[in-house]
């Protein structure tokens, strides 16, 4: 008689743990998701509300061969259930004064919007796409689907990512080629994406430059949600299952080897492995039992540097407005300077940056007949601040509201028709993120790579973590990639039982 597959438990059905559960199906485990909100996706869950669609989280898709990857893994094309679209311009970059730069993955129109600005950064940029291949190159071949918990292996890419500038920040790589002011907050902008301050984060996320010039900027038709939809029906393909409304209160051990999980309602179910999607914070410090995490112990998480978190208002609106692109980046007049009170001294500021999303510039079916369906993010100090945001989340939307009316959305306050918030406290209590945090761990030099926690746990034997907060990091790349590696850590099955 045949024995029963091997059991995998994964906690959190966001990206990292849909691309687990589904890479962990094909090489033969049973799995069971439990996800504790009422639909899966984590941060990608979906609001609708008054007719309108809201991606709550990622809406931006670089390297859709990695999701395609998942759909090969389970004997099909993502394009007969995913239809992807390629956002040009990328973004449109605005500056507090109203002047615009449109990032493309157009060469000629790229080389065109920085000579505006400055003619002799031309030359720069050209430089400093050499310096964001080189990064990239080194970090899709050998640090995104790698475990890193070994020294050794730290040890082996060293050499090539000392030769490729890791060791400087996004900001200092940009300003050794890039000299106009505006140019270099045009291309150092990106780790903002992954929870980073450019001015700190290792320079190895340069390389999401290079990423999104190879392989485009994507948006799903139906939205971000319409991947979730899509992974989650892989896994029950596979025969698996997803639990909803099903949060898992703690990591059930047999000494130091995790052997399932026990959920809220107090039901225990059991597992050769377990694997955690949650925050990987949240993980040691809430869901592993007293006394068990020695690494990543509340003394180590007390000194680490948590991500920024995030503010964001979703709006619909009763007309639309087409001179708005898909994604717009509106900076403050402020930049080092805003950023130091956001990541260093936790406080919130009178002027904002602002990330504005308009799915409905490429998909109008996310919002009733002449609307439009917006969110607005406005990146925020994490729960270390002392800010109450019970008091203060609506007067932080109205100002917002108010900046976004004076430039961008005239009229705005008339046609709002429908709205919603997310505030830090919400990344906390909702998602589960250890201070509120929205992305994890920061991604700085020595919290990256071997420095994150790890894939295969080092605390406990059995538990492997996937998501923003492990290796390789946030951002959906990182995240699906992360899942990836559990291809090198997880044993067989067979072993595994």
């Amino acid at each position: 008689m045949e024995s029963k597959a091997s059991h995998a438990v994964v906690i959190g059905s966001g990206f990292g743990g849909l691309a687990a559960a589904i890479r962990l199906g094909a090489r033969g485990y049973r799995v069971t998701i439990c996800e504790k909100l009422d639909k899966p996706g984590g941060r990608a869950y979906v609001h609708e509300q008054d007719g309108f669609t809201f991606d709550a989280g990622p809406t931006i898709v670089t390297a859709p061969f990695l999701l395609e990857e998942l759909w090969e893994l389970c004997g099909r094309r993502m394009a007969d259930d995913i239809d992807l679209r390629e956002i040009s311009p990328f973004y449109r970059i605005r500056f507090d004064d109203g002047e615009y730069f449109d990032y493309s993955g157009d060469d000629a129109a790229m080389k065109a919007e920085i000579a505006r600005f400055n003619p002799a950064d031309v030359k720069g940029y050209e430089r400093f796409l050499e310096a964001s291949a080189m990064l990239y190159d080194i970090g899709f071949d050998q640090l995104l689907n790698v475990s890193f918990d070994s020294l050794g292996k730290m040890f082996r890419v060293l050499p090539e990512l000392v030769r490729a500038q890791f060791y400087r920040s996004v900001y200092s790589l940009v300003s050794r080629y890039i000299e106009h002011p505006r140019l270099r907050q045009v291309f150092s902008f990106h780790p903002l994406l992954v929870g980073g301050n450019p001015f700190d984060t290792t320079a190895v996320y340069a390389l999401i430059a290079q990423l999104e010039r190879k392989h485009g900027v994507h948006f799903a038709m139906g939205g971000t949600g319409s991947l979730v939809t899509g992974l989650a029906n892989l896994v029950a393909a596979q025969g698996n299952e997803i639990r909803l409304n099903a949060p898992v209160r703690q990591i059930r051990l047999d000494g130091n080897r995790a052997t399932g999980v026990e959920l809220e309602s107090g039901e225990t179910i059991d597992a050769d492995i377990v694997v955690s999607n949650a925050d990987s914070a949240a993980t040691y410090r809430y869901l592993v039992p007293n006394g068990h995490a020695r690494r990543w112990n509340a003394r180590k998480l007390g000194k680490s540097r948590f991500s920024m978190s995030l503010f964001v208002w979703y709006f619909g609106t009763d007309r639309q407005y087409p001179d708005v692109p898909h994604h717009m980046i509106m900076l403050s007049p402020r930049y080092r300077e805003l950023l130091e009170d956001i990541f260093d001294s936790k406080k919130l500021a009178e002027d904002f940056s602002l990330y504005l999303h308009r799915p409905t510039a490429t998909d109008p079916a996310l919002a009733p007949p002449g609307c439009d369906a917006f969110y607005v993010l406005s990146p925020v100090p994490n729960l270390d601040g002392d800010i109450d945001w019970e008091v203060t989340a609506e007067r932080y939307r109205a100002r917002i509201a108010d900046a976004l009316e004076d430039s961008v959305l005239p009229g705005l306050s008339k046609h709002v028709v429908t709205s919603r918030l997310l505030t830090p406290v919400d990344f906390r209590e909702r998602l589960f993120s250890y201070k509120g945090a929205a992305f994890g761990l920061q991604p700085v030099l020595l919290q990256t790579a071997w420095f994150r926690p790890h894939n295969r746990s080092e605390d406990i034997d059995g538990l492997y973590l996937v998501g923003a907060g492990t290796h390789p990091g946030a951002g959906m790349p990182g995240v699906i990639s992360s899942a990836k590696v559990l291809d090198e850590v997880v044993p067989d099955p067979r072993r595994a039982a």
